[in-house]
């Protein structure tokens, strides 16, 4: 079996979960193998191989410096203060040594260090929610998209903010050694096998602002609380007390999305975590989330996150289903 060489760049100011949270999901797939020879052999580089202080006061000793480092099969890029303003001397590295590995990944603010070193021109990337902004603005040749928790463009992959780097390991380890091995790795970590990479980075209730009039705001909590009321644009600004177009106007105005992609996100979510929680059948999430049938929702969910929502489920660990009453006969879950 091909053994991998996984490095991992370290320098001042690195956001340590970045660097951990990769670096136990690929050691541990290795130890899941118990082949020495397989899997993958993680190393650490920083520059001239000195020990690094991390974001949060710790101090990572690394395994090589840069320029003594062998060419790997994979190339990670952390984030981190570290990352802002980019040391030169790193970007002449990564721009030297970068196309020379098969894999490059980046974790959250990684991704600005691969720009700057001219990695991700021409490709579709992300980071951490907080910096896509500045990435497109200070690299107008990357096409950044802000929403999903991980980007695969060709060889090139880049995660968004920090724990997304652990499911961005484990999509890479479940296609170099099988879903079986990232499963093993996944239930020791005691995390999701994966969230799919183009799951929103966070909640609709985080990712929308907060409208500022009291109406506005309880009609957002309305729609959180009531996914499968009648949430037409009519319904919701008989709600408000505003007419239909002034109502439309106003949400967007101070939440920043539509009624009707606001009320899609919400109906997403809450059977997003429908199906990660509860053993509820399909059909009946469908129901409890105003889709009416489960075909309307399979639709959503494909055109959302790229999976209908039986394969969304399966890439989770659904709550066993209760156990029946007694006397009362056992009939499957519905999916």
């Amino acid at each position: 079996m091909e053994q991998r060489t996984v490095l991992v760049v370290l320098f001042e100011g690195v956001q340590s979960l970045d660097v951990t949270g990769p670096v136990e999901v690929f050691t541990g797939a290795a130890h899941c193998l118990g082949d020495p020879a397989g899997g993958y052999a993680v190393r650490t580089a920083s520059l001239d191989g000195a020990p690094v202080r991390t974001s949060s006061g710790l101090t990572l000793v690394p395994d090589h410096a840069l320029t003594d480092a062998p060419t790997p099969h994979t190339l990670l890029v952390p984030g981190g203060t570290g990352t802002r303003p980019p040391d030169p001397e790193l970007i002449d590295w990564l721009r030297a040594h970068g196309p020379r590995a098969r894999r490059l990944v980046s974790v959250c603010t990684g991704a600005l260090r691969l720009a700057e070193a001219g990695l991700l021109e021409g490709r579709r990337a992300t980071t951490h929610w907080a910096y896509c902004a500045k990435l497109a603005k200070d690299h107008p040749g990357v096409e950044v998209d802000p929403d999903p928790i991980y980007v695969r463009d060709g060889h090139v992959a880049t995660s968004a903010g920090v724990t997304a780097g652990i499911d961005l390991a484990l999509a890479l380890v479940e296609e170099d050694l099988g879903r079986e091995v990232a499963l093993t790795v996944a239930r020791h970590l005691v995390v999701f096998l994966r969230r799919p990479g183009n799951q929103a980075q966070f909640s609709v209730q985080l990712a929308a602002q907060t409208a500022r009039r009291e109406p506005l705001r309880e009609v957002q909590q309305w729609i959180t609380e009531h996914p499968a009321d009648d949430l037409s644009v009519d319904a919701l600004a008989a709600r408000a007390r505003l007419s239909p177009r002034h109502f439309a106007r106003a949400f967007q105005a101070e939440t920043g999305l539509t009624p009707g992609k606001y009320v899609e996100r919400v109906r997403i979510e809450h059977a997003r975590r429908l199906l990660e929680d509860t053993s509820d059948g399909v059909e009946e999430i469908s129901r409890a989330c105003g889709y009416g049938t489960p075909e309307a929702m399979r639709r959503a969910f494909v055109k959302a996150l790229g999976a209908a929502p039986a394969e969304y489920r399966r890439r989770f660990h659904p709550v066993p289903a209760p156990a029946p009453r007694t006397g009362t006969p056992t009939t499957p879950a519905r999916r």
